[in-house]
């Protein structure tokens, strides 16, 4: 029998090498088509008496990227259709039925009577790495990049195909639960020492390998199936069971504040499936893994950090009828901090980086910014020492503007100051090739009013980093009026050159990310003149979904850069622009108490030395407070919300500016620029799972009590009256090439 993904060949001792491969594909991926042949081939191998074993492998470079969530998405919307037609019963009843189907596949491999062997040739990732944890044999193919791992959780999901039974019955539990609650992938050295898998061979002898076990009396019995067989932990109530899951709850609780059904799914599915034979305990995951897709959690986390995050990265919003540009040289003028992190990037993604500041001082200072953070990643094992000399060798630091003349891309990343900018675009112009792009990485300036100093604004575009560069994925592209789309899709093709995540946004003060952040730090200054504990304010920002809490961020970014924006709005728009009780706060911690922020360790926290403790809020903070409230008269859900509801209230804002015209980039924007609450799917997500009409009134409820911050925009009211949401009224367009 011929199959369209798979290739099966029996060779002379009995042996079925099946290969997987997709056609028209560069990844095999977990989809129907090949959900049912590798159903159809189970049954096919079990029932030939001339088969006496199975190697599967992959034809691809990686075997498995795990699920095609978009199948998923097709189930929920099938659970949808049968609720409406047949109710509630019937539609739980089919999608427990079919998100099992291939649990049981999987499961129909370890029970086949026949030796299975997995064959593991490169990345083996979610469903993908679940097939070979079935196999009775795991054997992988030596590639210091292979990573093998269960990611599910970061996308709301979790290894709903035997990976929370068969990992806890490998690896001792507090390696399991690391593995399946962080989703983090493993080399394959780390796999084998956490016995994920048995051996390691050069690439060249992996299907010789797995064959040679099967010849040689492989056992056709997982480990769990044998008599006797002992969980590596030890049973769940015994005393090391007992240290582990307590504890494990008390961690969970602190990490997650019970915000993602998945991760709690995790903890149901191991402690439950461990006090079972596995039969039970795969139909006890099955049943949790039916309700965690019922989520919206996990509908919302699928849509934006999959799906939305794919079609980005692929180039959805690069203009179509613009060539492919290669950017292999690019300058950046300004080796601070930011620039010469933004130069770091770009030589370790393989460009040849030119470094200019005002002396060679400061410009080598930027050169040994990058020497700092390669050597900090040799230390941590993630890159090799001849890195670090490739790496340092693509970046030439120099005060003479006159490099300018053989680059592809120019960013600008000098003070954040109009005058200096445009003394910057000034000196670099007579340089430049004329089809040169030209780049700025203001975060809050204006990019058209940037470029009036400019003599080609078509050529001129915003790319803005978020710090630190090194870390954080997401880069905010801003069109000036007058930003051709040439400049646009270098812009893109650059930004996907150094593997960041891109969003497209038009241009206004603050762009999209940092108006809506900065809702979110003024919403963290209003709670503290309010009289909320500055400590409350922190914990109920993070149970809300947030990363860090406002006061701490504040300390991050700068308290002094927040007053001087203060002050440049306020000069910019006029006194109404801006709270002049918050000022006068910030007045009160730079320029009395000269508390900068983390950058001299005091700020709304205090910061010890290195190595010398924990950062702690500054005592001093309540006699700054105009009043005090007692934390026990204050509501916890309301305080949660109006850090969440201020962020989305202004992202809708932003649409109605036209400054977002793609809701994904809102969702993907939020998440990766300033951790908005990932368990929503975003700031205009949270909405629309929230529902519109019930958003608005929510937002009424907030802006009777605290003011106009909370005032839905007219877009949002008409909205809620229609019953729309974001998703819908404005439908995002897929993904170019």
């Amino acid at each position: 029998m011929s199959y369209k993904n798979f290739k099966v060949e029996t060779d002379s001792d009995g042996i079925a090498l099946v290969t997987w491969d997709i056609p028209g594909r560069s990844m095999n991926v977990l989809d129907e088509t090949s959900t049912n042949e590798l159903e159809a081939i189970v049954k096919a191998t079990t029932a030939d008496a001339a088969v006496k074993g199975v190697v599967i492998t992959s034809a691809k470079e990686a075997f498995c990227a795990g699920a095609d969530l978009s199948m998923l998405e097709g189930m929920n919307q099938a659970y949808a259709k049968v609720f409406k037609e047949q109710g509630e019963t019937a539609a739980n009843q089919m999608l427990f039925d079919q998100s099992r189907r291939f649990s049981q596949v999987l499961r129909g491999i370890e029970t086949s009577g026949k030796p299975w062997a997995a064959a593991i040739n490169g990345l083996a990732l979610g469903g993908g790495f679940e097939i070979t944890l079935c196999c009775h044999y795991r054997v992988a193919a030596e590639n210091p990049k292979t990573r093998l791992g269960l990611p599910e959780v970061k996308v709301g999901l979790f290894p709903g195909a035997g990976g929370t039974q068969r990992v806890p019955r490998l690896v001792p539990p507090q390696d399991a639960m690391t593995i399946l609650l962080k989703g983090d992938p493993v080399t394959v050295d780390k796999a084998k020492a956490l016995n994920l898998i048995h051996a390691i061979v050069p690439a060249a002898d992996l299907i010789k390998a797995a064959k040679d076990w099967i010849k040689g009396g492989g056992k056709a019995v997982a480990p769990w199936d044998e008599k006797g067989f002992k969980l590596p932990g030890g049973p769940v109530f015994s005393k090391a069971g007992m240290m582990m899951f307590p504890a494990g709850n008390a961690i969970y609780r602190r990490e997650t504040y019970d915000n993602y059904p998945a991760a709690r799914a995790i903890m149901s599915c191991v402690y439950e499936g461990l006090q079972l034979p596995i039969d039970a305990a795969l139909r006890v995951e099955s049943r949790y893994f039916t309700s965690v897709l019922r989520s919206k959690e996990a509908a919302a986390m699928i849509r934006s950090l999959f799906l939305s995050m794919q079609e980005l990265n692929k180039g959805a919003r690069r203009p179509k009828d613009v060539p492919a540009t290669k950017v292999k040289k690019i300058a950046v003028i300004g080796a601070g901090f930011m620039g010469a992190s933004v130069g770091y990037v770009s030589a370790r993604a393989g460009l040849d980086v030119v470094l200019i500041d005002r002396d060679q001082e400061s410009a080598d200072k930027g050169k040994a910014h990058a020497q700092k953070v390669i050597e900090e990643q040799i230390k941590k094992g993630r890159a090799k020492p001849g890195d670090a000399e490739a790496l340092l060798a693509r970046i030439t630091p120099t005060a003479d503007y006159a490099a300018l003349k053989d680059v592809d891309l120019v960013i600008e990343a000098v003070f954040e100051d109009r005058k200096v900018k445009a003394e910057t675009f000034a000196k670099a112009q007579q340089y430049l090739k004329p089809d040169v792009i030209f780049a700025s990485n203001t975060s809050t300036l204006p990019i058209t009013s940037l470029a009036e100093s400019f003599k080609d604004q078509g050529k001129f575009i915003g790319i803005h980093f978020f710090s630190p560069v090194e870390k954080m994925m997401l880069v905010e592209i801003i069109l000036g009026k007058n930003t051709g789309d040439v400049a646009l899709a270098t812009a893109l093709d650059y930004v996907r050159q150094i593997g960041k995540t891109p969003i497209v946004v038009n241009d206004s003060r603050g762009f999209f990310a940092n108006r809506c952040v900065g809702r979110y730090v003024a919403e963290g200054n209003e709670m503290f003149l309010e009289g909320v504990p500055p400590a409350m304010i922190e914990n109920c920002a993070k149970m809300a979904g947030m990363p860090v809490g406002p006061l701490s961020l504040s300390d991050e970014v700068a308290l002094d850069l927040g007053l001087k924006i203060m002050k440049a709005t306020e000069a910019d728009l006029g006194p109404n622009a801006i709270n002049p009780e918050q000022k006068k706060l910030m007045v009160e911690m730079v320029e009395k108490q000269g508390r900068l922020g983390r950058k001299n360790s005091k700020g709304f926290y205090d910061y010890p030395e290195k190595g010398k403790g924990q950062k702690s809020l500054w005592p001093g903070l309540s006699a700054l407070q105009p009043k005090q409230l007692d934390p026990d008269t204050l509501d916890i859900e309301e305080l949660k919300q109006r850090f969440l509801v201020v962020q989305a209230v202004e992202a809708a804002r932003t649409v109605e500016d036209h400054v977002i015209t793609d809701p994904r980039e809102a969702d993907v924007g939020s998440i990766l620029g300033f951790g908005f609450a990932p368990f929503t799917g975003g700031t205009l997500s949270y909405i629309d799972f929230m529902g519109t009409k019930k958003f608005v009134e929510l937002c009424h409820k907030l802006e009777a009590k605290y003011g106009s911050r909370f005032t839905p925009p007219k877009l949002l009211e008409e909205m809620a009256a229609k019953g729309e949401t974001f998703y819908g009224r404005f439908a995002p367009k897929k993904a170019a090439a």
